[in-house]
């Protein structure tokens, strides 16, 4: 730690902001929301790393997680318009898309049999026939086959439009989940928390509060979920310290967030390909913020899938902790969207590899961060 502080304040010209904040951190102290938006506007990209670097390795020493899933996306037919989006097709387009029976998605997992995956990622489209009645046969048929296999499905953007069609409150509708054999719940669908700019790319979904309030419902019946951010786009530094203020409120209060991952806004094949992506750089910049700004989170993930193998890698020092998965060919929404991964496959061998050329130790877990195995250990 003291090489660490020395580090700091002596290779840098700090001003008094950056100074006050960076004891805070190494002080164990919260950041205020002014604080995390003088990171944005004025740090530079060593100091962050610095700091964030410091946090990730006081949480997780020298570990990066990963795990063995796969994803079953069963549609990508959507009521719904994001201008973000490149991955959906509205209703009348369904001809471009696919919708998966529960037959054919069992077909699906049924062909891991025998490998060693942990989970089942399933989220996609929302349309009205695959309904809460649909999931808890799913969920149920899940199970019955292979009960060791964690479900990771729905975010409270399916969840909020099944329970609606349902006439369920998220209370009821959650429970029903959880009964049928839903184990935890990706982050997705949380984009940005701010009301205007939400409503401007992501009109007609749930609103923030009620996104937030599903994630605290599911953690009140002793669940874990994910957490993201979209960034990138149109949002201001203001709103995402907004989002991660909010976010780490109901942390806080429930203590039910595995993980934070902040996701990249791609412009291909969408209604935003005028609005520029940001560089690598500012990608960095926002991990490392994440990481500082949500002390109440133990595990900051990066997707290779969406930013590539070599900014995974670089963002092993920037806050991030775990890169997610071997994934297996089965997602689309990273690659339509002009994601680097256009064949989002890595073996477990690969990541690890991955893993080792930056000098961290690779660990893979499970989807609640139980080590399946450490590859430190011979």
């Amino acid at each position: 730690m003291e090489n660490t502080q020395e580090l700091i304040f002596a290779s840098q010209a700090l001003s008094p902001e950056l100074k006050t904040i960076a004891t805070k951190v190494f002080n164990r102290e919260r950041i205020s929301f002014d604080e995390g938006l003088y990171l944005y506007k004025y740090a530079n990209l060593s100091y962050l790393g610095t700091l964030a670097n410091y946090i990730r390795e006081q949480k997780n020493s020298n570990y990066v997680f990963f795990n063995r899933n796969f994803h079953v996306e069963p549609t990508n037919i959507c009521v719904y318009t994001c201008s973000f989006c490149a991955y959906s097709r509205l209703i009348k387009q369904r001809e471009e898309g696919w919708e998966l029976s529960i037959e054919q998605m069992m077909d699906i997992i049924k062909k891991y049999d025998g490998q060693e995956v942990t989970e089942v990622h399933i989220t996609g489209g929302v349309i009205p026939k695959q309904d809460l009645a649909f999931y808890t046969t799913l969920f149920s048929e899940i199970k019955k086959h292979r009960p060791e296999l964690h479900v990771k499905a729905l975010t409270p953007v399916e969840c909020h439009y099944i329970f609606k069609k349902a006439k369920v409150t998220y209370a009821e509708g959650m429970k029903l989940l959880k009964e049928s054999g839903l184990d935890s719940m990706p982050g997705g669908g949380a984009e940005i928390f701010d009301k205007e700019i939400r409503d401007k790319i992501a009109g007609g979904k749930c609103s923030a509060e009620e996104w937030l309030s599903i994630h605290e419902i599911w953690h009140g019946l002793g669940m874990q979920s994910n957490a993201t951010m979209l960034y990138g786009h149109i949002e201001s530094f203001e709103n995402r310290v907004d989002h991660l203020e909010r976010l780490r409120q109901l942390q806080d209060k429930t203590k039910g967030f595995n993980a934070f991952i902040p996701l990249k806004f791609r412009n291909g094949n969408n209604d935003m390909s005028d609005v520029p992506e940001v560089s690598v750089i500012e990608d960095l910049r926002n991990y490392a913020i994440s990481r500082i700004y949500l002390d109440n989170f133990d595990h900051i993930k990066a997707y290779w899938a969406m930013i590539g193998r070599s900014t995974a890698q670089l963002s092993l020092n920037f806050g991030v902790d775990d890169i997610d998965g071997t994934i297996d060919d089965t997602t689309k929404i990273y690659s339509m969207a002009g994601a680097e991964e256009q064949t989002p496959k890595l073996t477990t061998q690969q990541l690890v590899d991955l893993i080792t050329q930056v000098k961290r130790t690779p660990v893979e877990r499970d989807t609640l961060y139980h080590i399946v195995k450490d590859y430190s250990v011979n």
